[in-house]
């Protein structure tokens, strides 16, 4: 057994990750005005958009996580970075919201082959008491790039007299590292004995106790309204366009801060009091950003909900990993995160709908009373489960 953590695959994927987010941050601050200001689409498009290509990337990780683990992580890994690079491609050419729909479901699907397989593979090379720093140190370079990608895009903004659609096509730069990076991928994965054709191979049905954390998780995901209409709120409340994309940058920032230590937290607490944190974050945000016109209040609402993520998405991932076993590793992944996305579908339905754009933002209010009543369960859950 190794007794390092910090594997070379491990620090591979994190690189391939960060250039990945580089190019996805870069473009995804500027998508709400490339919708609703440079092409004309109302709300409830980048609602649905964003809903649909999350559950496209739900229903693509259900697929790739359970067939990963009967035929390898590298495929889904390599495929999934370079179909994702031609989402981009995609939606930074749309002249209309259409195909940026069909290049942002292009993008997630790109998402959903290569998460749960990668996901697996950082569980694969390191020893399951660190599962919490292993994927606390992915999303701290998840963020990095996260950082650097709307900082190339304040500087395009202000090369290129605040072009957007000029800006957005740098995004597909890092999208290439990225996809020539997963090259160097070393797939840990052994393939199952061949056995003989009489033998019927049964899958192993998920753990209750996993299914029900999944279940639970995925109610208090139909709060988790996509960032892009967080980002309108931004825009709608009188923000520029390079004060969206700070404000964006700050929140990277924030979780690039917070991610390490919130895994590292959740190794030694429990995830799901970590997650419980997070929750709290994101519900004090929402409120706070649902009822505010004041800009500075706003950047604070960002800032604190950079903490969501830092504490919510690796510590989920690590939470599932820890409650799954090996045969069905990549598979459990894939419906964790499947679900999630598809949550995220309902959640961009309904606040699209309910999206006003002026005075009280009540979509964000109702999300946050959710997430609230999450954090509360969490706390209980936590003081009374085994």
């Amino acid at each position: 057994m190794r007794n390092r953590w910090l594997t070379p695959n491990l620090i591979v994927l994190t690189l391939i990750s960060l250039a990945q987010d580089a190019a996805s941050e870069l473009l995804y601050p500027l998508l709400p005005i490339l919708l609703t200001g440079v092409i004309g689409a109302a709300p409830l498009a980048l609602g649905l958009i964003e809903g649909c290509a999350e559950a496209a990337a739900g229903f693509t990780k259900l697929i790739a996580g359970k067939r990963s683990d009967a035929i390898g992580r590298k495929p889904f890994v390599v495929a999934g970075y370079g179909i994702a690079g031609l989402g981009k491609t995609f939606v930074v050419l749309a002249t209309s919201w259409q195909l940026v729909f069909f290049g942002r479901i292009t993008d997630r699907i790109g998402k959903g082959l290569r998460s749960t397989p990668r996901d697996a593979l950082i569980h694969d090379s390191v020893e399951k008491e660190h599962l919490g720093k292993a994927f606390g140190f992915h999303r701290t370079g998840d963020n990095i790039g996260a950082v650097i990608g709307p900082g190339l895009a304040l500087i395009g903004l202000a090369l290129l007299n605040d072009d957007v659609r000029a800006v957005a096509k740098w995004a597909l730069i890092p999208a290439i590292i990225s996809g020539l990076l997963t090259l160097f991928v070393k797939d840990n994965f052994v393939k199952p004995v061949k056995l003989e054709k009489k033998v019927k191979v049964v899958t192993p049905p998920l753990p209750s106790k996993l299914k029900k954390s999944i279940a639970i998780l995925v109610l208090i995901q139909l709060t988790n309204i996509p960032d892009a209409l967080l980002l309108l709120r931004l825009y709608d409340i009188g923000f520029s366009t390079r004060g969206v994309v700070l404000c964006y940058m700050l929140f990277s920032f924030v979780t690039v801060l917070a991610a390490f230590p919130g895994g590292w937290l959740a190794d030694r607490l429990s995830p799901c009091l970590v997650y419980a944190i997070g929750l709290v974050a994101f519900a004090i945000a929402y409120v706070t950003l649902g009822i505010t016109q004041n800009h500075s209040v706003a950047i604070f609402a960002i800032a604190l909900y950079g903490l969501f993520p830092a504490l919510t998405d690796g510590v989920g991932k690590a939470w599932i990993a820890g409650l799954s076993e090996k045969e069905h590793r990549g598979h459990a992944q894939g419906v964790y995160q499947a679900s999630m996305s598809f949550a995220v579908l309902g959640a961009g339905i309904w606040a699209g709908l309910l999206w006003s754009r002026n005075g009280v933002e009540i979509p964000l209010v109702i999300a946050a009373t959710g997430a609230l009543c999450g954090s509360v369960f969490f706390f209980f859950f936590h003081r009374f489960s085994d």
